[in-house]
């Protein structure tokens, strides 16, 4: 077939058989890519980290996702502010560095000076009639969900007033605002973006790929098989200073004009208390906790960022896109904000499990990547262990096919 012969977008959508995973071409044309950056990507959230990054005014940090860049710093007011990280006068990134303190953002280029508020402070020989109000730099919405930061590149994004309000009880038990970054990782990963997160939604693959995972979490079980172990867990919840919450992430995304969310809890097999190399504690217990109940919280932050939070620590994933071929995967490890190093915890061992599942991953979704692309590829059926990825993909022809 000539590609002038191919079908539209709109017919490609519109004959995606439900239950399958998607046509070569939604992996492979530039062209949806670039649909994907209007309709998705500029218009979802992603997790920036946590607020304790920017503890200090003037701290600073640097996300890029896709072609956009933004600055978020804590303001002298103690407000966290995001800006797009694109000089006023002719485009140049102006801020290199991916974190620090500053009192003030300096273009490399022509030297054009900015406040940590982002307003324009200092642009030589610019003649009588410049005025520098007209040139601060372009806001990000940037918002905090318990003390977790998300930014979108999007000047009307959806509410996070619902996550904000029905998280705030599975939040409390961990403790999230007063959590700190202890480590963190990223993944540059060969492949379309969609390929990283349709992988993490499903764990068919786990028995496979993920025998360190597979050895301590009963995900990879159908879920008929774990209900025994989930019963065990619910009864040593409430001793332990947990509580039984589950909030359906396919109900809050289909609500109009809001960030999806979601959470529930799955208990890990016996003899295991947390993701650690041995099973056994890793860090000290979050929040109120005063036991482990064996068992793992799930959190879904929209279409790109999810978090697992174990009773000692919390492992936080977020998939950014880089191009149509090339994805990256950013893992923050939270623990105590009073936890110390090298004491409490081992940066090492909290991060031994979530390490070698990631570096597992990234084989098996570039592998996935070449088979996609070669011209034997064809949609296979989605297996009764792949709902939530045959839910995702739904979801993103959804998105596409919006006017």
């Amino acid at each position: 077939m000539h590609e002038h012969d191919s079908p539209s977008i709109a017919a490609l959508i519109a004959a995606q058989r439900p239950g399958y995973s998607l046509d070569q071409r939604f992996y492979t044309d530039p062209a949806i890519y670039e649909l994907e950056l209007e309709k998705i990507i500029s218009r979802n959230w992603f997790l920036a980290g946590h607020a304790s990054e920017l503890a200090e005014p003037g701290d600073f940090k640097v996300l890029k996702i896709a072609r956009d860049s933004a600055i978020i710093v804590r303001g002298a007011d103690g407000t966290i502010r995001a800006f797009a990280n694109v000089c006023r006068h002719r485009g140049s990134l102006v801020c290199l560095e991916q974190k620090g303190n500053t009192r003030k953002f300096s273009c490399p280029y022509h030297g054009w000076t900015y406040g940590t508020d982002g307003k324009l402070i200092a642009a030589r020989s610019m003649g009588d009639d410049f005025d520098k109000s007209d040139y601060s730099l372009r806001p990000v919405s940037v918002g905090e969900i318990h003390g977790l930061m998300f930014i979108c590149f999007c000047d009307e994004p959806p509410s996070l007033e619902g996550a904000v309000r029905d998280l705030a009880e599975p939040m409390a038990l961990f403790d999230f605002p007063n959590l700190k970054v202890a480590a963190n990782q990223t993944y540059d990963i060969p492949a379309n973006w969609k390929l990283c997160i349709e992988n993490y939604q499903e764990c068919y693959h786990c028995a496979t790929a993920h025998p360190e995972y597979a050895r301590m979490h009963t995900l990879m079980l159908d879920p008929s098989k774990r209900e025994r172990l989930q019963e065990d867990m619910f009864a040593k919840m409430e001793a332990c200073g947990l509580k039984k919450i589950f909030i359906d992430f396919l109900d809050t995304k289909a609500r109009p004009g809001e960030i999806g969310y979601g959470y529930s809890r799955k208990a890990m097999f016996d003899g295991y208390l947390t993701g650690s190399r041995d099973g056994g504690p890793a860090a000290p217990l979050l929040g109120k906790l005063t036991n482990y109940d064996g068992g793992a919280s799930d959190f879904s932050f929209g279409a790109f960022s999810f978090l697992l939070a174990y009773s000692d620590h919390v492992v936080c994933y977020v998939f950014t896109p880089v191009n149509h071929g090339n994805s990256r995967c950013e893992i923050y490890w939270l623990v105590r904000n009073d936890a110390v190093e090298g004491v409490d915890y081992d940066v090492d061992e909290l991060t031994w499990l979530w390490d070698v599942t990631t570096s597992a991953d990234k084989t098996i979704i570039v592998n996935n990547w070449k088979g996609v692309r070669s011209r034997y590829y064809t949609p296979g059926p989605f297996s009764g262990m792949e709902e939530a990825a045959s839910n995702y993909v739904q979801w993103i022809l959804r998105e596409l096919a919006r006017p």
